[in-house]
C-alpha cells in the first residue's frame, strides 16, 4: 500500500494553493485535486471572446493580493508573478465629465474631492497611513485569534470597522465624495447599511495609498501559476480534470484542506446538516468585452484608472445593491469595471482592448443584464457599444458553472453582510475545522472572506500544522 501522506488539498483557487505552499513549505507531504483542468479558480485568465484577447473570468484588479501578507511571504516573482500598477487605481466619474479618483497618494484623492471633503478624507485615512503590514495582519484575520500586532491601532480601527457604509459616507458634504465611499464599500455585495462595509471600504482606500490596485502582468492566472509553481518546487503534486464527490475517493492523509463552498464540503465529507445555516449572498451579472480601442470614458481621469466605479450617487448605488439583495432584478446598476489593457497591453492584440464589469442582481437570477449594463456605461462614455467586437455574458447560473464556489452567482462564496461577514462559516474558535477532526475549510466562506490574498488559506494551514504537530507531540 502507498504511504499515507500528510495533507491533501481539495481545490486549487488562490486559497487552496496558499494552504499546499503553507504546508509543503512546513516540510508536509501536499497533493492538490482541482476538478477543472488548470488552476485558479477565481484567478483564471481565458480567451473568452476572441483569439488573443486574454480576460479574467472573475477577479481581475488585486488591492489585497500586492499586500498580502501571505503572498508578501513568498518569492512568487521567481515564479512569473509580475505586478502592473495603472496610473490611478480607480476612477469614479460623473455625468458632468469629472471624477473623483482614489490615487496612489492620499493628497491627489483627498484633492478630487473638494476643500472641505479632503480634510475629512485625509483624517479618516491618516491615522492608517504607514502601518498597512500590521493593519493587514489585523484585519485578514479572525478577530480573536491572537493578539494584535498593533493594539492601539487595531483598537482604533475596530471603532471604525463595523460601521455601515451609509453612516461612514456622512462624514463627507459633497455628493461626489459620498459616491466614491459608496462605491468603495460596494465590493462588500451587501446594502450600505450592513454592518462592517465601511470598515472594507476603508481597506480599499488604504491598500490603494500604499500597494496599489494592481494587476499581474498577462492576467490572473499569472497569480495562482505562480503559487502553482512554487507548490511544485517545494515537492507539492497537482493533479487537475479531478472531480471529488466523497472523501474516500482521496488518497489516505493525515489532513484533508477544502477550497470549495461549505455545501460541497458537507456533501463530500459526509458532514450532513453542519453548514445549513451558512447564507448565500445576491449574484453579479458579468460582461468581458473585446475592444476595438479603449473605453471613450467623458471623465479623463477614467481613461487613466485600471477601475472605474459606475454609479453617480452614494443614493443610485445604495438603491441597486438593496434591489440584489431583496431579489429585485437590476435597474439601474451599479458597475465595477475594470479595463487591464490600461497598463498590460499584452491581454490583447494591438491596438485593442479587454474590459469587463459587472454589476448585482439576485441570488440566482436567471434573466440578462446586457442592456442595462451597456445603457449605464454609455452614461459616462458614449459611443461605447460602437467598440465592441465580441462579448462573453455571464449570470449567476454562468458563474457557477465557471466556479463551483459561486453558488447561485455570489462571488463571495457566501453572504458577507452583518455577523457573517466576521463569523465564516459559523461561529467557532478555529472556524477552519470542523466535526471531522481530518477536515479543514480554507475557501473564502472563511475568515477573512472574499478577495485575492491567500489570507484563508494561510490561516488553515496553520490550523492544519498546529492539529498535526500535536499528534506528533511537539
Amino acid at each position: 500500500m502507498p504511504s499515507m501522506l500528510d495533507v491533501v488539498v481539495v481545490g486549487a483557487g488562490p486559497n487552496g494553493l496558499t494552504a499546499a505552499v503553507e504546508l509543503a513549505r512546513r516540510g508536509y507531504s501536499v497533493e492538490l485535486y482541482e476538478a477543472r483542468d488548470a488552476v485558479g479558480g477565481g484567478a483564471r485568465t481565458e480567451e473568452l471572446t476572441l483569439p488573443g484577447f486574454r480576460h479574467d473570468p472573475c477577479s481581475a484588479v488585486h488591492p489585497f493580493g500586492a499586500g498580502s501578507p501571505a503572498f508578501n511571504g513568498m518569492p512568487l516573482s521567481r515564479y512569473g508573478l509580475e505586478w502592473l500598477h495603472p496610473e490611478l487605481p480607480m476612477a469614479h466619474p460623473f455625468p458632468d465629465g469629472t471624477a473623483a479618483v482614489l490615487a496612489h497618494s492620499v493628497g491627489e484623492t483627498a484633492a478630487s474631492l473638494g476643500s472641505w471633503d479632503a480634510g475629512a478624507y485625509r483624517r479618516l485615512i491618516a491615522p492608517f497611513i504607514g502601518h498597512w503590514d500590521t493593519l493587514a495582519a489585523d484585519f485578514l484575520r479572525p478577530p480573536w485569534l491572537g493578539l494584535p500586532r498593533d493594539p492601539a491601532r487595531f483598537a482604533h480601527f475596530a471603532l471604525l470597522g463595523p460601521q455601515p457604509v451609509a453612516l461612514l459616507s456622512r462624514r463627507f458634504r459633497d455628493p461626489k465624495a459620498r459616491a466614491l465611499i459608496a462605491g468603495l464599500g460596494g465590493h462588500a455585495i451587501a446594502s450600505p447599511r450592513s454592518l462592517t462595509t465601511g470598515g472594507q471600504a476603508v481597506m480599499f482606500a488604504l491598500a490603494a495609498h500604499v500597494h496599489g490596485w494592481p494587476v499581474a502582468r498577462g492576467g490572473s492566472q499569472g497569480i495562482s501559476d505562480a503559487l502553482a509553481g512554487y507548490l511544485r518546487a517545494l515537492g507539492g503534486t497537482i493533479h487537475t480534470g479531478v472531480t471529488v464527490k466523497r472523501l474516500d475517493e482521496l488518497p489516505p492523509a493525515r489532513a484533508y484542506v477544502f477550497d470549495t463552498s461549505p455545501t460541497a464540503l458537507s456533501r463530500i465529507a459526509g458532514l450532513g446538516s453542519a453548514y445549513d445555516h451558512f447564507r448565500y449572498g445576491p449574484g453579479v451579472f458579468k460582461i468581458d468585452y473585446a475592444l476595438s480601442g479603449p473605453v471613450p470614458w467623458t471623465a479623463k481621469e477614467a481613461r487613466r484608472a485600471g477601475t472605474v466605479h459606475v454609479g453617480p450617487s452614494a443614493q443610485e448605488i445604495g438603491t441597486a445593491l438593496k434591489r440584489a439583495v431583496r431579489g429585485l432584478p437590476p435597474d439601474v446598476p451599479f458597475l465595477i469595471t475594470t479595463q487591464p489593457t490600461v497598463v498590460d497591453p499584452s491581454r490583447a492584440p494591438e491596438g485593442k482592448h479587454t474590459f469587463w464589469a459587472y454589476g448585482h442582481v439576485p441570488h440566482g437570477w436567471t434573466g440578462d443584464g446586457t442592456e442595462v449594463i451597456e445603457r449605464q456605461i454609455e452614461r459616462f462614455a458614449p459611443g461605447f457599444r460602437d467598440l465592441v467586437l465580441a462579448r462573453a455574458v455571464a449570470g449567476p447560473p454562468e458563474l457557477a458553472d465557471r466556479n463551483a464556489n459561486y453558488i447561485g452567482g455570489d462571488i463571495a462564496c457566501g453572504a458577507f453582510d452583518g455577523l457573517q461577514s466576521v463569523l465564516r462559516p459559523k461561529l467557532a474558535r478555529v472556524p477552519y475545522a470542523t466535526a471531522h477532526p481530518a477536515v479543514f475549510l480554507c475557501s473564502s466562506a472563511t475568515s477573512p472572506g472574499p478577495g485575492v490574498h491567500g489570507m484563508c488559506g494561510h490561516h488553515a494551514a496553520r490550523a492544519v500544522w498546529r492539529r498535526l504537530r500535536a499528534a506528533d507531540g511537539s
